[in-house]
């Protein structure tokens, strides 16, 4: 599991109004239930046995309804159960002592052309060999991949996997997740395998995370409180239709645990990164074909008709580009892209970046002071 030291404000004031709305909430119940019970006891200060037992009908009746509800996360793990894995990773130490470490990780398995795969983080089996990665199934069975494929820059790998009745994850369309959605994380935290929390979605398009050594460059991240720890890694996110939204990759935490902020691979992007591995070996990034004004700042902006700096100025347009086919002129200030409000250059690279080569995106950009929609399709960065 990645861990990312939190000393910035944003991670806390997230938390704290989390926080703050749950206690709301708890508050509001408290102040209802109390009255409710002032209402039910205020023919007698002790309630005849008749009494009595009406209360506890109507409380087992009300606690009946409850559960109805609370049996959807029990169908929503029961459904994620088979469909998760253990992974455990031995690698070589590269220092002189050649000593051997074990990575515990997680996975969820997808099918993909009639095939099996594991899904999973890079940094759970980066370094380690086919017959050194151990894949446990829900059945106990343990199963080694058949091959492996990686992408450093996403951090998302994807295994091979072959073995009688493998259950495969139902996916969702992780473009209609909605900060405030209930979610459930399934893995192996501290190497108790198939362990299952609950939270919500904090935040969408968290990106600038340092993660790790080698980090992850093209970042695009869901942020939950549903508790995640080390063992996580890898291991789906589900929506409560027991659909896979996201790959757990992350933590932000000053003590190496759960503080609730975890961080999420969608997994629209996994997919897209998982199946250019299978099909090609390696993942073609898309090319808007623009160069950006690393000058504008405040002052041009407001000279643009802009509040402040947002979105990124293009100062060139390359030739035989999407950008030039789509109409980007130099000057625009691209405010939006594939329906993303785009902060400043380095957003607009990871958004493109994360973009699948060949899908049509709607672009808004500022020219003469006023907003122009444009649609461009985009095509493979050249080598």
């Amino acid at each position: 599991m990645r861990v990312y030291a939190v000393p910035a404000p944003w991670s806390k004031l997230t938390f704290d109004r989390v926080l703050a709305v749950a206690g709301f909430f708890v508050l509001m119940w408290l102040v209802l239930f109390a009255e409710a019970c002032q209402a039910q006891f205020s023919f007698t200060a002790q309630p005849s046995k008749t009494d009595r037992d009406r209360l506890y009908q109507e409380v087992a009746e009300e606690v009946a309804a409850l559960e109805r509800q609370g049996n959807v996360l029990k169908k929503v793990a029961q459904l994620a159960q088979p469909t998760v894995v253990h992974i455990e990773a031995k690698k070589a130490h590269s220092d002189v002592s050649r000593k051997s470490i074990e990575e515990a990780g997680s996975g969820v398995i997808v099918e993909y052309e009639g095939n099996y795969y594991v899904l999973t983080n890079r940094h759970v089996i980066k370094h380690a060999t086919l017959d050194n990665i151990h894949i446990g199934l829900h059945t106990g069975e343990v199963i080694l991949p058949t091959r492996i494929w990686a992408d450093v820059e996403t951090d998302v790998a994807v295994m091979g996997v072959e073995a009688p009745n493998l259950i495969a994850a139902r996916l969702a369309d992780s473009s209609k997740v909605s900060i405030g959605d209930f979610v459930l994380a399934v893995g192996s935290p501290f190497g108790l395998s198939h362990s299952v929390t609950h939270g919500i979605i904090s935040a969408k398009g968290r990106r600038d995370l340092e993660l790790g050594v080698e980090g992850v460059r093209y970042q695009d991240f869901f942020q939950t409180d549903a508790a995640i720890n080390p063992g996580n890694s890898g291991g789906p996110l589900l929506n409560l239709r027991g659909e896979v939204i996201g790959i757990n990759t992350a933590i932000a935490s000053s003590s190496g645990g759960n503080e609730g902020i975890g961080f999420t691979i969608p997994i629209n992007i996994a997919m897209s990164v998982a199946r250019q591995l299978i099909d090609q070996g390696s993942v073609v990034r898309a090319m808007l074909g623009v160069s950006l004004d690393s000058r504008y700042d405040d002052v041009l902006a407001q000279k643009l008709g802009l509040s402040r700096c947002v979105g990124a100025r293009v100062n060139r347009v390359n030739p035989d580009t999407a950008a030039e086919e789509t109409g980007i002129e130099v000057g625009d200030v691209i405010l939006s892209f594939d329906n993303v409000r785009i902060e400043d250059d380095d957003h607009l690279v990871n958004q493109v970046k994360l973009t699948p080569v060949g899908k049509h995106v709607s672009i808004v950009v500022l020219r003469n002071g006023k907003p122009v929609e444009l649609t461009a399709v985009l095509r493979a960065q050249e080598k």
